[in-house]
C-alpha cells in the first residue's frame, strides 16, 4: 500500500524541538526520506534518539542549521536539489522572551520580533528562492498559532505566573499574513505555503492553568504535540495539492 509521503524529501527545519522530534519519525513512517535539521546537531540527535527514531536510519539525514542566520539558510538551500517540502518547526528567541505585557522593553520586542519573525522570512523567501531555481512542486508548512488568530483568553493564566507573551501574537499572526504575500507573489500552483495553529500543548504547565484552559475546550483540554501531525503530513501530501495560504486550526473548539 502506497504511503502518503513515498519518495519525496522532506525538510524539518527545528527537528530537535517540542513539534520537529515528532514528525521526524511520523514523516519516516509514511514513506518520506527526512532532511532533520536543528541549530544544535548532537542535542537534536540525542533527543530524537530518545523517543526510539533509529537515526542512522539511511532514510534520516541530519544537519546543523541556524534559521536566524542568512548565511546559514543560503548556504543550506544551496546545497539541496531534490526537496519536495519543509517544515519550520524553530522557535528562536532572546532570554527576556515571555515577560508580561508591561515588563517587555521595546529593544526586547524587537529582538524577538527579529529572531522569529524575521527566520520565518528568511527561510520562507530561501525556499521560494530555491524553487524559482529548480521548478519543482514544493510544499512549506509553517507554524503559527491560535494567538495568531484570536486575542488571548488572559483569564486562563490567573493564579499562575504564566501569560501569552505579546511578541508571540505579534509574529503567528505576521506569519500568516507573510505565508499568503509570498504564494500570491510566486504565483504557482507548483508552489504551496500553509500553517497549522495548534492550541495550547501539553508541556508540563501548572494544574490550575491546565484545568481553566480545558474548559475552554469542547472536552480534550490541551493538546498532545502527536495531535498536531497529522495536519502537517496532510499539507506535505499530495491530498492538499491545491491547498494554498491556509490556516489549519488545531484546538478542539478553544478558538470558537
Amino acid at each position: 500500500m502506497e504511503k502518503l509521503l513515498d519518495n519525496k524529501t522532506i525538510l524539518i527545519a527545528g527537528a530537535g524541538g517540542l513539534l520537529g522530534t515528532r514528525l521526524v519519525p511520523a514523516l519516516l513512517k509514511q514513506g518520506a526520506r527526512v532532511i532533520a535539521a536543528d541549530i544544535s546537531l548532537n542535542v537534536m540527535l540525542e533527543r530524537l534518539s530518545s523517543l526510539g527514531v533509529d537515526v542512522k536510519n539511511e532514510r534520516l539525514i541530519s544537519c546543523q542549521l541556524d534559521v536566524t542566520k542568512e548565511d546559514s539558510v543560503k548556504a543550506f538551500f544551496a546545497e539541496q536539489v531534490n526537496i519536495d517540502g519543509a517544515v519550520n518547526a524553530t522557535y528562536p528567541r532572546n532570554k527576556t522572551y515571555g515577560k508580561h505585557f508591561f515588563d517587555v522593553s521595546p529593544d526586547s520586542f524587537n529582538e524577538n520580533l527579529s529572531l522569529h519573525l524575521g527566520s520565518a522570512f528568511l527561510f520562507t523567501q530561501q525556499f521560494a528562492a530555491y524553487f524559482k531555481q529548480h521548478q519543482r512542486p514544493l510544499s512549506l508548512v509553517n507554524i503559527s498559532s491560535i494567538y495568531g488568530v484570536i486575542a488571548p483568553k488572559f483569564e486562563i493564566y490567573d493564579n499562575t505566573s504564566m501569560t501569552m507573551p505579546v511578541e508571540y501574537a505579534a509574529i503567528k499572526s505576521a506569519i500568516q499574513h507573510l505565508n499568503k504575500y509570498v504564494v500570491a507573489y510566486v504565483n504557482d500552483s507548483r508552489f504551496r505555503i500553509n500553517c497549522v495553529s495548534p492550541g495550547g500543548i501539553f508541556d508540563h504547565q501548572p494544574e490550575a492553568f491546565l484545568a481553566a484552559y480545558k474548559e475552554k475546550t469542547h472536552g480534550a483540554g490541551m493538546l498532545d504535540v502527536e495531535d498536531i501531525v497529522g495536519a502537517v503530513l496532510f499539507l506535505l501530501s499530495e491530498q492538499s495539492r491545491f491547498v494554498t495560504g491556509q490556516n489549519i486550526v488545531v484546538d478542539d473548539g478553544f478558538s470558537l
